[in-house]
This record gives C-alpha cells, sequence and structure tokens, in this order.
C-alpha cells in the first residue's frame, strides 16, 4: 500500500526524509500530502516516534518529471531533507561518464585523463535559499552551502561567503505550497521575494533579485556539471570560477567546487582518502593525498546515503583541469578506490572586478 502523503520534521534530523521515503517523485505523483514541520529535520508521518512537536507547514504538490519550476517554488531536498525556496534556475551542461556516447565524434567532450568520450547533456539546476531553521540537522554535509566569493584587495579575507544558497538539480525538488507569507527563515528572503496571492507560487521575485542575479551572474552561473560511479558511489563534481586576484607580481585564479557523494548500494562504506591531481596550463602537475575530506570521514549507508562539501582551488594560470580517487572502507576492512570525473578550470573570458558583498 502506498504510504500516507504526509512529511513530519522530526528530532532526528532530516535523515528519514532523505531518500528512502522521499527520494522517489511518484510516492506524491497524487499530490495533496499534507507536510509538517517540529524541531529537526523531515521524517515522513508514518514513520515519526513519539513525543515530536509538529506543526503543518504545507501541502505536497505533484512533482514535475518535465519542464522547470518557477521563481518563488518551495520544496524540500529530496536527498537532504531540507525547506527551501526556489530563486531562478540555470541551465547546466551535465557530463556522465556513466552514460556512453553513441556518436562520439559530434559529442561535446569535457577534459580530463583518459580518452573517454563524454556527451554533454542540458539538465536544469536551480539556485535556491535553504532555511536557516533546517540547517543545523543536515547532518550529511560538511557545512551549510554558502556561495562563496573573492575579497575586495584591500580586505583581510581572501574568502567571504554568502550562507544558505544552494544549488539542487530539478529531480531532487519536492514541491509543496504552503499560505504562509513569510515560510521560509533566511535574511534574503524579503529582500529577494515578496508575497503576491494573485500569483502561483504566491512569491514573485523583486528587483533586488534580478538586480543581484545581474550584477552577480559570471560568479554565480553554474555551467557544467560532472558525474561518474564506481562500485555503486556516484560522484558529483560541480566547479565554479570566482575570480582572479594579483598576488606578487603574478596572477592568481581561484575556483571553488562542490562534491556530493552518493552511495546508491546498501552496503556501509567509509571514506577515508582523498587523492587529486591539479594541472594547470602553465604546465604543472600537482599531486594532493590527505585523510578524508574537509576534516570528515564521512560514511554513507542506506540510512545517510549522501554526503556534500566544497573547497576550493587556485592557480597561477587562466586555466587547467583536476580528477583524481576516493578511498573507500568496507566493513571487512578491505578498500576500493571510487574515480572522481575529470573536470575542467576555466576562466571567465569577459572577467570584471569580483563583487566584494552582496550587490543590487
Amino acid at each position: 500500500a502506498r504510504p500516507p502523503g504526509r512529511c513530519v520534521r522530526g528530532a532526528r534530523g532530516p535523515g528519514s526524509c532523505r531518500a528512502r521515503h522521499l527520494s522517489s517523485g511518484e510516492r506524491w505523483s497524487a499530490g495533496g500530502g499534507r507536510l509538517r514541520a517540529g524541531r529537526g529535520g523531515a521524517e515522513p508521518a508514518w514513520n515519526r516516534a513519539e513525543g515530536k512537536v509538529l506543526e503543518t507547514v504545507g501541502v505536497f504538490e505533484a512533482p514535475k518529471p518535465q519542464g522547470k519550476y518557477e521563481t518563488g517554488q518551495l520544496f524540500l531536498h529530496s536527498v537532504f531533507g531540507y525547506r527551501g525556496i526556489v530563486l531562478f534556475p540555470w541551465q547546466a551542461r551535465l557530463y556522465d561518464r556513466d552514460v556512453a556516447s553513441p556518436v562520439p565524434e559530434k559529442s561535446e567532450s569535457a577534459a580530463g585523463h583518459g580518452s573517454k568520450e563524454v556527451k554533454g547533456k542540458t539538465h536544469t539546476y536551480y539556485q535556491v535559499l535553504i532555511d536557516a531553521r533546517d540547517c543545523p540537522h543536515i547532518s550529511q554535509r560538511s557545512q551549510t552551502e554558502a556561495v562563496t566569493f573573492l575579497a575586495n584587495h584591500d580586505d583581510s579575507r581572501a574568502l567571504y561567503a554568502i550562507p544558505g544558497l544552494d544549488y539542487v538539480s530539478h529531480e531532487d525538488i519536492l514541491p509543496y505550497s504552503s499560505t504562509d507569507q513569510v515560510p521560509i527563515q533566511h535574511e534574503l528572503f524579503e529582500r529577494f521575494l515578496m508575497y503576491d496571492q494573485t500569483k502561483v507560487p504566491p512569491f514573485v521575485a523583486r528587483d533586488t533579485l534580478c538586480a543581484w542575479q545581474e550584477k552577480n551572474h559570471p560568479w554565480l552561473e553554474l555551467s557544467d556539471v560532472h558525474r561518474e560511479t564506481t562500485e555503486n558511489i556516484r560522484v558529483t563534481v560541480i566547479p565554479f570560477y570566482m575570480g582572479m586576484r594579483e598576488a606578487q607580481n603574478s596572477h592568481v585564479y581561484w575556483w571553488r567546487y562542490c562534491i556530493r557523494l552518493e552511495n546508491l548500494d546498501n552496503e556501509v562504506v567509509q571514506l577515508r582518502e582523498r587523492h587529486w591531481r591539479i594541472f594547470s596550463l602553465s604546465g604543472t602537475l600537482e599531486t594532493v593525498r590527505g585523510r578524508g575530506v574537509v576534516g570528515r570521514e564521512p560514511v554513507l549507508s542506506k540510512e545517510q546515503p549522501a554526503f556534500q562539501y566544497s573547497s576550493h582551488v587556485s592557480l597561477q594560470a587562466s586555466s587547467g583541469h583536476m580528477w583524481g580517487t576516493f578511498r573507500f572502507e568496507r566493513p571487512d576492512g578491505s578498500h576500493f578506490d571510487v574515480r572522481i570525473p575529470p573536470f575542467s578550470l576555466e576562466s571567465n573570458k569577459d572577467e570584471k572586478t569580483p563583487p566584494s558583498g552582496l550587490h543590487w
């Protein structure tokens, strides 16, 4: 029997709403499921523990297999369980190395090691705001996702971040509606969006959102996504160009990259080591080895199948590419290497000065 179309937010964090109950859009194809929230993350009402404080926050809608979600669409993230709202879409090129190119001579290839030709396919992602109430409970991520920028030359910080911004793939959106005029708690919500009950969804972009998107477009733009699966561990990489800085009479180019690890099997595995190869157009090849990622050695299990983090890299050249492996450990102590799909580091040809804060 199909479970009831309700979702509650309980004390354990967003674990139960991650992939086991909510990742499958067909569960909600009929729409009309009540969405509830309380202290902590999201989990289905039919699986909740006793004693949790719950309140209804909205009604699930039917996910869209095709098309795009509009600005102002409320959603639950199907993997990480947080509440969010769509700001605007990005059309990216997805290079999936698990999908063979039927006509390689006509394909659009991504730079990297090996001779495998990869065809890029257009895929929709969304710039979104994350509800601040859910950030402390997203245990499958190394940190609350943020968009980082280069600071001004006269700023003592090399980087600064705008927290609570994320990029979400179309299939990770579980849409819902709400009668609350401020359904998402984020410092930019009322600055970017306003309530209009005559619209569907009833949250429309303010001029400040349009101006911010246009001003910061070169450093927000999501253009390429790279994906590869090894032994049921899928690695997705999204690189972002951040800008150039002058240092000691040389140019230093910066990129941010976001990596998502997903366990597509039921076997528990733990990430133990990383091994990177970083090639610069200047001709240098750097090797980086270390324990875990961003100070963590995440465990990927049936209950916690995904982990996501962001990091940064700089080169003294305007382009390059990266590839490598993650070493995982099985419960019996054996190890295996998971390939990181090769991805290009490209700078913007029409580069302007990187932003120094929120520009309107």
